[in-house]
């Protein structure tokens, strides 16, 4: 007759405690200069009137500014880079 307090059973393991969560690196990317915030503003006003729907101009503009801060590229160049 055991009863589950009994002192010769043992007790149950404790939970392994969680890893802490590894610390997140700070972006390094390059802020856009004056003249390539505005290069990219009048480049997507041109998009915004050949009809391209918000999302797609949100999309469209995380992209170039991708290239532009992490390529070194500029507006024209990105914009041939994301059209292949």
């Amino acid at each position: 007759m055991s009863s589950y307090g009994s002192d010769s059973e043992t007790p149950p393991a404790p939970a392994p405690e969680p890893e802490p969560a590894p610390a997140k690196k700070k972006r390094e990317g390059k802020k856009l200069s004056d003249k390539q915030k505005a290069d990219l503003t009048k480049h997507m006003d041109k998009m915004k009137k050949g009809g391209m729907s918000a999302s797609e101009m949100k999309s469209h503009r995380m992209k170039i500014m991708s290239r532009m801060r992490n390529k070194g590229m500029t507006v024209g160049k990105a914009h041939r880079d994301i059209s292949k």
